[in-house]
């Protein structure tokens, strides 16, 4: 990244003072490789949404930032109601509630080991993943509407987990404010045969194992010990979230003018928060993120099944389930008074810190976990959020280790058997239907995990709890 006018704020924090029609800071937290690798897009577009009407405080990049659709990803932003703020599709993306949830085995390392060529085969087998995939399920109009406005409430009432998977997921498993009648046709028959389904990408059900501990405390809190076996699934809203971010794109790009709206970039289609079409694309998202969390609970449920059929023992308790691209409305300290803010998260997480009241009761000392994934093949690490973080971000951390290239650069540096076989020969085994799929996920596509998860920390966004390393992982 160019760095004229950029100023140096503390040992982890960079910013770029308003000029032009910026209307506050924009605030980069990085190191000074970390920053100096970013895309020059990634400045060009947090300058941009911090042009935004309403926006609150500064437009915030998280260490994996990297160039996105309107907002980068790793982009974090505030909107102000009252102040005439805006909520826009481009900052929250295409698939709307992808996210991370994470599953505590009773299994050790060593017990998997002892079955994973089988339990490999037996996971991907049952979880459907690659582009188009479908599931055991194909809803009714009925049926839809119900998912779309209980989220994971209704997967569990349909037998799939447990009541108490709900107290450890972002909303208690179900959004309010979801309204199915602002979804498309189109997005609707998109989702009507992929629940349950990974999809493609970056998505993955990975098994890990604690390889260690960074906290004790909130360690044991959040049952990770060392050598216990975790799993990890990352996926999102499949088709019928894209097919959301797809059609309000369009809708607020072609409004913009009737709202007064000059568009730094069409990509940053938005529409102020009080309008109709505002609070239409709210009820869609919600709906959307209800889809994700339906869906990583049905996923949970055949995760579940697969294990105890070769460990009958694995228990699988829910640690936490948090999306990384939605916008929230939540409240928030701004110049000594609270405030109702509508906060944009676009491939970031939500970062509450100790004691907050959204923290399930027997994490909340602790801090919300903090879930961040790798790349395939490399470590992934799950913090807890800190007090800090407030001030610093909307209480919002990095998701992940953020892509160094793109997948069409990825795929003519690397080929997926390849990477498959040597990650094998490592101990990791891989099981996608598309090898291209893994050429464009290898891990030398991402930047370093670790170093990021270091900043996040070091910044103040979150704090390190313990790092899994990866033995399984199912990809689309």
């Amino acid at each position: 990244m160019n760095r004229e006018g950029v100023h140096r704020d503390g040992d982890y924090r960079w910013v770029i003072e308003p000029t032009g029609a910026m209307r506050v800071p924009a605030v980069l937290y990085a190191d000074e490789q970390l920053l100096d690798d970013m895309d020059d897009k990634v400045r060009w577009q947090l300058c941009n949404v911090a042009s935004l009407p309403g926006i609150v405080g500064a437009a915030c990049a998280m260490p994996d930032a990297h160039w996105g659709y309107g907002f980068p990803i790793g982009g974090v932003a505030a909107f102000d109601t009252d102040a005439g703020g805006v909520v826009s599709a481009g900052g929250v993306g295409f698939d709307i509630s992808c996210g991370v949830r994470t599953l505590v085995s009773t299994c050790t390392r060593d017990e998997v080991l002892g079955v994973q060529e089988r339990l490999a085969h037996e996971l991907a087998r049952a979880i459907p993943a690659g582009v188009g995939s479908t599931g055991r399920l194909r809803l009714s109009d009925p049926e839809m509407d119900a998912m779309l406005t209980g989220g994971a409430r209704w997967a569990v009432a349909q037998g799939y987990g447990s009541a108490d998977d709900l107290a450890h997921i972002e909303e208690q498993g179900c959004i309010a404010g979801a309204d199915p009648q602002a979804l498309s046709q189109r997005a609707r028959e998109r989702q009507r045969e992929e629940m349950g389904t990974l999809g493609s990408g970056n998505h993955y059900l990975e098994v890990q194992w604690v390889a260690e501990v960074f906290d004790p405390g909130a360690a044991a809190a959040f049952g990770l010990e060392p050598g216990r076996v975790v799993v990890s699934i990352h996926c999102g809203s499949r088709g019928l979230g894209h097919q959301v971010g797809t059609d309000y794109l369009r809708d607020m790009a072609i409004a913009a003018p009737s709202h007064g709206l000059r568009l730094p970039d069409r990509e940053l289609a938005c529409a102020p928060i009080n309008s109709v079409l505002g609070q239409r694309y709210l009820g869609a998202m919600r709906a959307a993120m209800n889809c994700a969390l339906a869906n990583r609970q049905i996923l949970t449920h055949l995760c579940r099944e697969s294990f105890r059929r070769l460990l009958p023992g694995f228990g699988g308790q829910l640690l936490y389930d948090v999306s990384h691209n939605i916008c929230k409305v939540e409240l928030h300290d701004v110049g000594g008074r609270k405030r109702t803010l509508h906060v944009h998260r676009k491939g970031a997480t939500r970062a509450f810190g100790p004691g907050h009241e959204a923290v399930p009761d027997a994490l909340r000392s602790h801090g919300q976990p903090v879930l961040i994934g790798g790349s395939m093949g490399t470590a992934s690490y799950v913090l807890a959020g800190s007090a800090s973080g407030e001030a610093l971000s909307w209480s919002s951390a990095c998701h992940g280790a953020g892509r160094s290239m793109s997948r069409h650069q990825a795929t003519k540096q690397w080929q997926g058997r390849k990477v498959v076989d040597e990650l094998a020969a490592r101990g990791v085994l891989i099981r996608s239907p598309s090898l291209r799929g893994v050429a464009e996920e290898a891990p030398g596509a991402y930047k370093s995990v670790d170093r990021v998860v270091d900043v996040a920390e070091k910044a103040g966004l979150a704090r390190k709890v313990a790092r899994l390393e990866p033995l399984i992982c199912v990809k689309g």
